[in-house]
């Protein structure tokens, strides 16, 4: 309501039609039923075509009619996307989902269904939560714990750490070359390091809002689903997908990839499959065709282990026969390099850019390097080597999955490890008011 007051609208129309729609659905047989998802269904999937893809599409329908020499005058809406409108969309449809495969009873409570679609702590960028999870806790009395509240104030910090220091710093230098790819032509290093910058800021920003949100969630007694499982520790671009925004990812396979039959007819009919589910993830993310390429590029990438997945484990055995750490290693990277080519795409002003970009980088005629302000150099490479040093941690060295830092354990040497943390986000993070880079979603 702050951003733009009317836009409680939306929240209160779409909660109206899927609080009753619920209720209707369970009470309700046969077609009945599922003419009252579809009801459900229309309307968010509605506001979702309205607000965010009217344009786009509206665009696209120009540019075909335009090759055919037909004029149309149908007039653009000049509207602002709503802050969080796929979010809060998608959580409201896998309600009424859930409810018609008798998987959760509706809920009667007006209130308590509105909080499940209004819940502040992940509203605008997740986690998009399952009824099942998250409305329970709702009906359950929360009393003070200090361990959890301590709990959700480390991951509060940690997710902080990521947007100020890493990604806000790394960000700068990557504006500068994403958004004025031409004034660094010639310079095939400064495309991949800046290729490489925004992987590690595109993961921080929005690793970094979801550990909030988690974290804030959890010092008041709830439990949100986890959305980051250190994706860039994956060692196949399948691992990689599963452990990245796990809350969309499952959403998508659960919604979209298995009712359309998974890999259950086949191969190839699983790669269609597949194919469909990142097209709309990328359609999703944004009313561009940047994005829907750049989960195209992903799903190629995905489809390929599926296609030769032969000659891809005669490899793995290769790797690893050398050394199982080395193999590791070796598999990481490449992961990781898969989902820079992809991100390329995602980063772009537009495709044209994103084509340059990648001419660019191939473009090996000289070592020229742009380094940017020195400092953000620096900083962002320190914050990097805190990302993966504590992710490292967490993945290897502990047991315990709330656990966030490799702290001290002498209590006082503990209170000047977390006093160093603070310190350090105070004393280089980036606090210009920068939004979070999901918001825009």
């Amino acid at each position: 309501m702050f951003f733009i007051p009317i836009y409680i609208l939306i929240l209160i129309f779409t909660i109206i039609i899927d609080y009753f729609a619920g209720i209707m659905i369970d009470q309700a047989q046969g077609r009945r039923r599922k003419a009252f998802l579809l009801l459900s269904l229309a309307a968010n999937i509605g506001v979702l075509a309205v607000f965010k893809y009217y344009n786009f599409f509206l665009g696209n329908l120009n540019w075909v009619t335009d090759l055919f020499g037909v004029s149309m005058d149908i007039p653009y809406l000049n509207i602002i996307l709503p802050i969080g409108l796929s979010f809060h969309t998608f959580q409201a449809m896998s309600y009424t989902i859930e409810v018609y495969r008798g998987n959760f009873k509706p809920v009667r409570d007006f209130g308590i269904y509105s909080l499940y679609v209004m819940f502040y702590p992940q509203l605008v960028a997740g986690p998009i939560e399952r009824p099942q999870n998250l409305i329970p806790q709702f009906y359950q009395k929360h009393e003070f714990d200090y361990d959890r509240v301590i709990s959700g104030l480390k991951l509060m910090l940690w997710g902080l750490f990521k947007k100020v220091v890493i990604a806000d710093r790394l960000g700068a230098y990557v504006a500068n070359v994403f958004n004025f790819p031409h004034q660094h032509s010639g310079e095939p290093l400064t495309f991949w390091v800046s290729a490489w910058f925004f992987a590690i800021q595109l993961y921080c920003d929005f690793g970094g809002y979801s550990d909030m949100a988690i974290g804030s969630a959890r010092i008041m007694g709830f439990n949100l689903m986890t959305n980051f499982r250190r994706p860039y520790l994956g060692r196949s671009v399948g691992e990689v997908w599963q452990r990245w925004h796990i809350s969309l990812t499952t959403w998508f396979g659960d919604y979209v990839f298995k009712p359309l039959g998974g890999y259950r007819k086949g191969k190839w009919r699983g790669i269609f499959n597949l194919g469909v589910l990142m097209f709309l993830a990328g359609l999703w993310h944004g009313a561009n065709w940047t994005y829907v390429l750049c989960f195209l590029l992903f799903f190629i990438f995905l489809a390929s282990r599926l296609v030769m997945k032969k000659q891809i484990e005669k490899f793995d055995k290769v790797v690893y026969g050398i050394h199982p750490l080395f193999g590791r290693i070796v598999g990481t990277i490449l992961a990781f390099h898969c989902g820079i080519f992809s991100y390329i795409f995602f980063r772009s002003m537009s495709v044209q850019d994103a084509l340059y970009y990648y001419s660019q980088m191939f473009s090996f005629k000289s070592l020229k390097f742009y380094d940017g302000d020195q400092s953000t150099m620096w900083y962002g490479l320190f914050g990097i080597v805190c990302l993966f040093s504590v992710e490292i941690y967490q993945e290897e060295y502990t047991k315990d999955k709330n656990a966030i830092f490799p702290e001290p354990r002498n209590n006082v040497l503990r209170y000047l490890f977390y006093a160093g943390v603070i310190s350090i986000i105070l004393l280089i993070g980036v606090f210009d008011a920068s939004q979070f880079i999901y918001f825009q979603f």
